[in-house]
């Protein structure tokens, strides 16, 4: 019987819900997004609950090591530095980074944002590339608990601009009033060093029970249709990726 109720348990999910269209909250305060909706159709697959655990992004990985929840299903990129210390189950999606800054900043590479003030996320892959990449050549990198704080910086003036999830910086700010003096420079990123192969679902080592059943969930959720009706939902392309 044991086994039988251990499958029933509530699955605890991380998530940061400051991460809009993936993660973010209705005006009543519940968790929704691409990636909430992902979470439940594969608890759907495995016959377990979603519940829902707030956590910000620089300790989602520390929390799960700890016990704190099950998996997270946060955008968390799948990196070689990660997969040392977690284990990750198959891409659920896989979109690019972009700078982000005022229209009209001329922008021929790195070196054209010397003197800025770059806001990222602290914890991300997107922090690593603008320590990697824009800080080298004299731009300021200034990491935030939440990516939303960073959106307000950048309205207050404090902050020239962001390096960010595409899709997210267009949910989040640029489809906004707040954004509408800004847009995308340089091009899509993607390099593996910093970014890995897409986005996937974190767990603790030594579950393979757990990877097994929500890989086979990805897969069933692809080919019955459900991804698709979720991703249209959020977005007018196919966020799975190449």
């Amino acid at each position: 019987m044991a086994a039988v109720s251990a499958q029933a348990a509530d699955l605890k999910v991380a998530i940061d819900p400051t991460y809009e269209p993936f993660t973010y909250k209705t005006a009543d305060g519940k968790p929704t997004g691409f990636d909430v909706d992902i979470a439940n159709a594969i608890c759907t697959e495995i016959k377990r609950k979603c519940v829902f655990v707030e956590q910000i992004w620089d300790s989602m990985i520390p929390g799960l090591q700890a016990k704190k929840y099950d998996v997270v299903i946060s955008s968390l990129s799948m990196t070689e530095e990660r997969k040392r210390v977690i284990d990750f189950s198959d891409r659920y999606y896989k979109t690019p980074s972009a700078i982000v800054v005022k229209k009209g900043t001329p922008y021929t590479g790195p070196a054209s944002l010397k003197g800025k003030r770059i806001g990222v996320l602290k914890g991300s892959t997107q922090e690593k590339w603008a320590v990697g990449e824009l800080r080298p050549a004299g731009a300021t990198i200034v990491p935030y608990e939440a990516q939303d704080q960073v959106y307000l910086d950048i309205k207050s003036g404090r902050l020239d601009g962001t390096v960010a999830d595409k899709v997210e910086v267009y949910g989040g700010f640029l489809r906004k009033p707040e954004g509408r003096d800004y847009g995308y420079v340089g091009p899509d990123q993607y390099e593996t060093k910093y970014y890995g192969d897409g986005i996937g679902i974190g767990m603790r080592k030594g579950q393979k029970e757990l990877k097994d059943q929500i890989n086979a969930a990805i897969k069933a959720i692809r080919s019955n249709g459900t991804y698709n009706n979720i991703a249209s939902k959020y977005f007018d392309f196919d966020p799975y990726g190449n």
